[in-house]
């Protein structure tokens, strides 16, 4: 119209927020979930960035496609290929579990992604990513990554008690839920333990692999901890509620973040979503799962999940339920007040 001014419009690369995640094997189902869990809270759109083995392809497409249009239309996939862009990618590939590695090469696969939530499958997301993307506006201008500490007591954290090689700070860090801006990551040279000079991140990779392969148990974790111990710098280090494990309650609770403010991503690392040792992750893992989209989140989710926790009070974690249970009804309060308003101002008539 004449005399409007006119807005750029920005890409649409930068309007969502881009989640990424490696599967491999029987770690179908465990992702869906994970997408799910996110699709389920974000504000925002979302934009899927799916590693997957060919097998699992056609799976992860089918699977997408038969979730409601009204959850479908939150975010875009794509789906690629386990690639490997230096060094042998068998070793890559069988390095700790199977394509985990792959992480690690995101920088370079992603040229056109700006910044990046890379999370492992076994994660689940009980407030919008959307806080979580906040994050990436509190980095000072050397930091392009964060990540949480692998313990908070460094008397009982696995790097302090038994690492072999350099580690991040006095617990090391945990990968499994990692905020990156690959923009600076693609750009920055960074300071090594091979050669004095710096070196690009992909040039960086498999020296130091070669290096400290004998050393390493964790695998690609290890390396990222061996690289932010040489440029502390570059990492932001956020607190253990953004990436909440066993660990945090089953000697006793120490993470004073979820204490707080209550678990704000879920971490069932070592197969918990799938055994009986806490059953408190297992029930929100299958919570989620059996959740029909379209149903109401208190009576459907949030009223189960509250019934099963009954079950889990004889563990270290099921006494604990309020840290599980407060941002996520937090979250769902947020998700059905701005369902009612929107739909009531949609459909009001004077």
């Amino acid at each position: 119209r004449p005399g409007e001014q006119k807005h750029p419009k920005e890409p649409s690369s930068l309007q969502c927020m881009h989640l990424a995640v490696v599967a491999c094997g029987d770690r179908l189902e465990e992702t869906l979930i994970m997408l799910k869990s996110a699709v389920l809270f974000s504000n925002r759109r979302l934009c899927f960035h799916i590693f997957a083995e060919d097998s699992l392809k056609p799976e992860f497409e089918k699977k997408l496609k038969e979730w409601p249009s009204s959850y479908t239309k939150k975010f875009e996939s794509n789906i690629y290929p386990i690639t490997f862009s230096v060094g042998n990618a068998q070793e890559w590939k069988k390095l700790f579990k199977p394509c985990a590695a792959q992480r690690l090469f995101l920088p370079v696969i992603l040229k056109d992604v700006d910044s990046l939530l890379y999370v492992d499958t076994d994660v689940l997301f009980l407030r919008p990513i959307d806080d979580i993307w906040h994050l990436l506006k509190e980095f000072n201008s050397t930091q392009l990554a964060a990540m949480a500490p692998e313990h908070e007591i460094p008397k009982i954290g696995w790097y302090s008690r038994f690492a072999r090689h350099p580690f991040y700070g006095t617990t090391g860090v945990n990968s499994g839920v990692m905020l990156m801006n690959l923009t600076r990551i693609r750009s920055t040279q960074f300071k090594n333990s091979v050669i004095p000079a710096g070196l690009t991140w992909e040039e960086m990779l498999y020296p130091l692999y070669q290096k400290y392969k004998n050393y390493i148990t964790w695998g690609d974790q290890d390396l990222l901890n061996i690289i932010f111990y040489f440029n502390p710098e570059c990492l932001y280090v956020f607190p253990c509620q953004w990436n909440y494990r066993p660990d945090h309650c089953m000697y006793g609770s120490n993470c004073r973040g979820a204490e707080e403010d209550g678990v704000s991503i879920l971490h069932g690392n070592r197969g918990v979503y799938h055994d009986d040792k806490q059953p408190t992750f297992k029930a929100l893992y299958e919570v989620i799962r059996d959740f029909p989209f379209e149903d109401n989140l208190f009576q459907s989710l949030y009223y189960p999940l509250q019934s099963k926790f009954l079950d889990t009070v004889h563990t270290l974690c099921g006494r604990i339920p309020q840290v599980f249970l407060k941002q996520i009804e937090k979250t769902m309060k947020k998700v059905y007040e701005n369902r009612v308003i929107v739909y009531l101002g949609a459909n009001h008539r004077y």
